[in-house]
Formats: structure tokens, sequence, C-alpha cells
């Protein structure tokens, strides 16, 4: 079972990787869902996972609160967080972008953005000689769940390695979610993996892997500290 732990700053890296994580996603600001961490931060946040073999950590690449339509300036600002965290040592970029609908409210999956950042991604990856990890975040939680399974079939097809979600809106118990999360996890076979999150913890972490098949889960208190 791989255990990622979802880190704001990089205080708790460390008692997370003894406590038995194995990746980290790190953020700022996850109060407001999680924000691109400083320079200084990821380049500790390096330091601290690259002294525990076989530990990775991934770093989120969104530039503001809110939602995930993003202007042309935080498309070029979460470009140049792709280059300096990839140039920097992590193993992966957490990201997505979605846009209005151009008809009726709601969002739906921006595949021209994410491409784009995706491909910075993957340049980053061959310049380096090591390919940079790449997971689509929660934002795919505010897909209308009918478009989800044809969003996998295109996050897949662009090279994103990681789907993070609830399966359900988030103020939901992930177990209301079982059914939905099991039929994504289906539906993405091994193309990608399904990773679930949000109201895992070190707890229930056991029953939620074995009602839904998984062997990697994410969550704030996937471990103890």
């Amino acid at each position: 079972m791989l255990f990622e732990y979802c880190a704001e700053n990089f205080t708790n890296i460390e008692a997370a990787l003894r406590a038995g994580a194995d990746r980290i996603e790190l953020c700022d600001n996850l109060a407001q869902g999680g924000t691109t961490p400083s320079a200084g931060v990821i380049e500790q946040a390096v330091r601290i996972v690259r002294e525990h073999e076989g530990a990775e950590l991934r770093v989120i690449i969104r530039p503001r609160r809110g939602n995930f339509d993003y202007s042309k300036a935080e498309m070029r600002a979460m470009e140049t967080d792709i280059r300096y965290a990839g140039a920097n040592g992590v193993d992966g970029v957490v990201l997505g972008c979605l846009k209005r609908r151009s008809k009726g409210k709601g969002f739906e999956l921006d595949l021209d953005a994410t491409g784009r950042l995706v491909k910075v991604a993957q340049g980053v990856g061959e310049m380096r000689g090591r390919e940079l990890g790449i997971t689509f975040h929660m934002a795919f939680d505010a897909l209308d769940e009918a478009e989800q399974l044809t969003a996998i079939d295109a996050l897949a097809e662009l090279g994103v390695d990681h789907i993070l979600t609830h399966g359900g809106p988030a103020n939901t118990p992930i177990e209301d979610n079982y059914e939905h999360l099991r039929a994504l996890i289906a539906h993405a076979g091994d193309r990608l993996t399904i990773l679930p999150g949000g109201g895992i913890t070190a707890k229930n972490a056991e029953q939620v892997a074995c009602a839904l098949g998984v062997d990697e889960l994410h969550g704030t208190k996937i471990v103890v500290l």
C-alpha cells in the first residue's frame, strides 16, 4: 500500500515519511485547497525526501485559490513553476485546468490548457533524463459525473498518470462515493491510477483500500504523525 501524504509546507514531511508515507504532495494554503509552495519550500522538501530511500515528492502547481479556469498570465506562471520544480528535483507535479461551459452553468475539462502544462512537464522530464510524474488534482471532482469517464480517456491520452478524486462532493463521506469510485477505477484500468482522497485517515485507510481494491491512497491524515 502506498500512502501519499498531503503536506502544507515542509514542516511535517520528515515525520510523515517516518510514519509510513511513501509519497508527498507538497502544497501551500491547504485551507484554500492548496496552492504552489515557494521556491525555498520546494528546495527544502526535496532535501528531506531525498534522505528517505524510495520516497517521492510531487508539487501542486496552482497559482491561486478558487476555480481552475486560468488566465494567460496564470498559465505562464504555472509553466514557470513546473520548469522550476522539475529542474530542482521533484518527482512529479499536480495540476489541472477547467473552463466555463459555453452553454449552461459549471465547468468542463480544458483539454488544451491541461495539455499545454503536461507538455511542459514532459519536456522537463526529457531535458533532465528522468520522467516527471503528472497528477490531475481534485479539479476533476468539479466535472459532471457523466463527463468524468471521457475525461479519464483524454487525460490518459495526454500522459497523466494519476487522477486525485474524492468520487463525489467534498462534503460527503468517502464511503458514500464507493460506487462511483469503483466505476472510475474500472474505466481507467491500467492506463492511469485513480487516487482516492478526501476523508481518508490512518483509521479507515485499510477499509477504503479493501472496499475499492486500490493500493494507493491520499490524505492529510493518512499516517499518524
